[in-house]
């Protein structure tokens, strides 16, 4: 089975990913991790010399070279699903699971990482929230294209496992 993760940053994709994986005895990929080790950079340094665009495009290449594995759980960047068909495709290859959590939640979240997310390199307090609300909007109709959805406050990875089996 090839479960794939999607969901705003900050809601716990890979924390999860990572324990799911473990439960299920599958692998585990997080894209952006496999995205840096492959380039030889960080995303934040892709983002910085390269762009977003350029950055999309990479992400889109590096997505199909791990989508077809088998016994997977992947996690995704949160922009990934918003970008050139890349929700179908996860849709047509695997499980994809929406983790939603309300934006005001994902704030405390997002400033114990901001430094390795370029996308908010920089926010704080209103500005940041703004643009969670607005993003998080932007790409909604996105993530509502996964085949589950499954609010992430809470979430244990024996929670996420029961959920991703259940018919």
């Amino acid at each position: 089975m090839t479960i794939f993760l999607v969901g705003y940053m900050g809601c716990g994709k890979s924390t999860l990913g990572k324990k799911l994986a473990y439960n299920l005895k599958h692998d585990f990929i997080d894209l952006d991790t496999y995205i840096e080790k492959q380039e030889g950079r960080t995303i934040k340094e892709i983002f910085t010399d390269d762009g977003e665009d350029y950055f999309r495009k990479l992400e889109r290449v590096y997505l199909h070279r791990v989508i077809d594995t088998e016994n997977v759980v992947i996690s995704v960047g949160g922009g990934t699903p918003c970008f050139f068909d890349n929700m179908e495709q996860m849709n047509e290859y695997g499980l994809t699971v929406y983790i939603n959590m309300h934006p005001k939640a994902l704030i405390p979240r997002l400033q114990l990482s901001e430094s390795f997310r370029p996308l908010i390199a920089g926010m704080e307090g209103e500005v940041l929230l703004d643009y969670v609300y607005k993003t998080l909007r932007e790409r909604e109709g996105f993530y509502h294209k996964a085949h589950k959805l499954v609010t992430g406050y809470n979430l244990s990875a024996k929670k996420l496992q029961e959920y991703c089996l259940e018919e």
